[in-house]
Formats: C-alpha cells, structure tokens, sequence
C-alpha cells in the first residue's frame, strides 16, 4: 500500500479490479468494524463479515504490518487454545473537523475511535459573505492542520460544518459564498489539500450529540439548536436526516406567528422572529429604548450590542426583564416543538445553543408548553435534555461524519 490515502480516497479503476481490490474492500471493513465494536478476534471478523479464515488472517496481518491495527495479544478463555484479539491503532489514522460559525471557528483532530486529539477555538473570527473571508477561512483552516502536532499524511479528510443551508452531498452552501460556480466543499479541497465533507452546522452537532450522549435504546433523536438562529438535527431509526436535497431540519423557518417581522429568509412571521437569539436581542433593546428597567441599560447607554448571552448573564443575575424574555421564547418555542413531537415521536428532545444555558428558565415553559400543545401518549414517552456538549461540538461532529465517509460507515 503505497499511502494511506490512497487506500482510503483512492477511485479504482479497470486495472486495479480484481483480487486486490477485493482485498482493498475487506480491509475497509475489517477497519469499519473496529471502529464500531472495537477490538475483536478472527473468528468474530469472519463471522461478521462472512469471509474465510485463511483471507481474514492475511488481510489482519497486512493491516498489522501497515500499522492499522494493532495485535492486542491473547486473550483468556474458559478452555482450548486463546484466540489472539486484535484493535485499531488510533495513532495510524486521524481526521479534522472545522466548525465556521457567525462569530468565531472551531478546530478538532480526531482519531479513529473519535477521540479528541487537539481543539482550537478562534473568537477572532466573523463570518461574511466576502472572497476574503473565505481566504481567512481557508489559511486558518490550513495554519491549524500545520501547527496540531498531527503529520498532515496521517490526516484522511475534513469536515467543514457552516451556518446556512448546505447540500451535503453536492458540497454547495446556499448561504455563503455563492458566487462561485464550484461547490464550496471543492473550493476548500483545493486549497486545504484534503477530502472535505461540507455539512450544516446544526446537522453536524446533532450527530456529535447523538453519537456521544445516546443511550442504547435511543434511535430516533431531535436536537433542538437555540442560538442566533433556530434550527433542528433529526436522527431516524440511527441515521441522520437529510430530506431530498439536505435541507430538512429548517425549523426556524416555519411560518408560526401572524405578526410583520420579516425573517433572515426574506419571508414574514417565522418561528425565528420571536424566539431566536436575535429576535430576544431585538425585543431586548426596544423595551429598554421605552424605558423598561433592565441591569442591561448601562450596556445600552454606552452604545455597545447586546448579545443573547449577555441576556442569559443577566437573568441569572435576576434580572426581570431578561427572564420574561427568556420565558416567553421558551414557551413559545414549546409550542412549536409539540408539533414536532407529534410528528416524529421521539425518544428523546435535545435541547442545545446559546439559549440552552438559560438553564429552568427556557426548559420549564419549553417542557410546559410541549406538554399543553402535544398529545398525552406521545409527551410522555419523549425524554428532555439539555445539551452538555462544547462549543466544539459542530466541528466534532463533522469529524466524525467525514470519518464514516471514508471509512464506510
């Protein structure tokens, strides 16, 4: 095997079929076990994949002598002779994912086994619609590979996660730099030097949240994301969901409210005109305008922004305004998961983003508006959570999905 790159990300042609492209295969499966069920013997691998003991044994043994995996020694057992258990060697392959967020990009190294290596957080960072800012995007991206102690050889893919709509499988972001022809998933492989998986950011922080904090028995998951925005990842029968064109998940946009605000999208009362981050901020800054009482008017007086977590400080300092802001965005929201509920029925509501800090001040009417609007039979089936992921966690999750890409999960 001349790389482990080409092994991976390698297209076979007429001349490389045959036995060795087998080979190629059963090898990738062998790996893709490992990563699911962790170490295992030969007997396991041939039972599991349906191959012969002679093929499986030459096949381990070449991945041991690549550095894949790794002969873990004997194991014990009740009686006869003790098999040999074998393991992925997690220093042999890593993957990078990088989350490009409104005000700030995160940076993560995965191994195999998706254990975290190395996580940056640029708060530096603004995200704008302009050739520049992709230029920043691309050289941070590529200042992080060359600086995270992990030979860039050994790095398989990327995964770039980015707020806005995004189709996964063409690699297009329908939000951001658009002006190009190229998807934006081909712009950053060319000037990275990697494979990259394009995906939403909220998308890719439900699989992270899924895949880290699932119990066994959960299959169908929602992750509710309130930040800035409004958003939800859904996870069917283990899988992520992406709709037609990858676009599903756009719950903000929901025309839930009968009011004048127009949207991020250009349309009139979506859910995200009343309770998203922006919208509290918004109703934040009129009140205290009208003179409503606020620990937040110093802020106001000196002419600085007003951000959602600045909110959320301050309803935590017991200040009333903020948490009648944080209420109402709850119970209204509330309202609008019962739908969601009703819907897909759930095992359980992951609630995540800037707003999930608010603690009992959002997840109370949250939980209680759900419970009013939602079907007794369904309601009480559904688990709440509140997320305990990192900001990273957008990135580790494209990690993670551009993992299974090419890996083959």
């Amino acid at each position: 095997m001349s790389s482990l790159t080409e092994f991976f990300n390698g297209h076979s042609d007429d001349a490389q079929r045959g036995i060795s492209h087998k080979n190629n295969l059963i090898k990738r499966n062998i790996i893709a076990y490992m990563a699911v069920n962790g170490e295992c013997t030969l007997s396991e691998l041939t039972k599991e994949l349906h191959i012969s003991v002679p093929t499986i044994t030459k096949l381990v043994q070449e991945l041991v002598d690549e550095n894949i995996v790794t002969d873990l020694g004997k194991v014990e057992t009740p009686g006869g002779r003790r098999p040999n258990v074998f393991g992925l060697a997690n220093s042999a392959i890593y993957f990078a994912g990088v989350n490009v967020g409104r005000d700030n990009m995160t940076y993560m190294v995965t191994d195999l086994q998706n254990n975290i290596i190395k996580e940056e957080i640029d708060t530096t960072f603004e995200l704008s619609d302009r050739p520049q800012c992709l230029d920043r995007i691309c050289s941070n991206i590529n200042a992080f590979i060359d600086n995270c102690g992990v030979n860039r050889d050994k790095i398989l893919g990327l995964g770039v996660s980015i707020v806005g709509r995004v189709n996964s499988e063409t690699g297009h972001s329908y939000k951001y730099f658009t002006s190009s022809e190229a998807p934006l998933r081909d712009i950053i492989e060319e000037r990275v030097g990697l494979r990259v998986l394009l995906e939403n950011d909220t998308r890719a922080r439900c699989y992270a949240e899924y895949t880290c904090g699932k119990s066994k028995e959960e299959t169908n998951v929602l992750y509710l994301h309130m930040g800035r925005g409004v958003a939800i990842g859904i996870v069917v029968n283990g899988q992520l969901y992406y709709g037609k064109s990858g676009f599903a998940g756009e719950f903000g946009h929901i025309p839930f409210f009968d009011n004048e605000i127009i949207c991020s999208c250009g349309k009139k009362g979506c859910l995200e005109t009343e309770v998203s981050g922006v919208a509290i901020e918004d109703k934040m800054v009129e009140l205290i305008g009208k003179g409503v009482n606020t620990i937040l008017r110093e802020k106001y007086d000196r002419h600085e922004m007003i951000h959602i977590d600045d909110i959320i400080a301050a309803a935590k300092n017991d200040d009333n305004l903020s948490i009648e802001l944080i209420e109402e965005a709850g119970e209204k929201v509330g309202k609008a998961v019962a739908f969601l509920i009703n819907t897909f029925n759930p095992e359980t509501v992951i609630v995540g983003g800037n707003l999930a800090a608010a603690g009992d001040y959002v997840m109370l009417p949250l939980k209680s508006a759900t419970n009013k609007f939602s079907l007794n039979l369904v309601y009480k089936d559904t688990k709440f959570r509140v997320s305990k992921m990192t900001e990273s966690a957008s990135a580790w999750g494209s990690a993670m999905l551009i993992r299974n890409k090419i890996i083959g999960l």
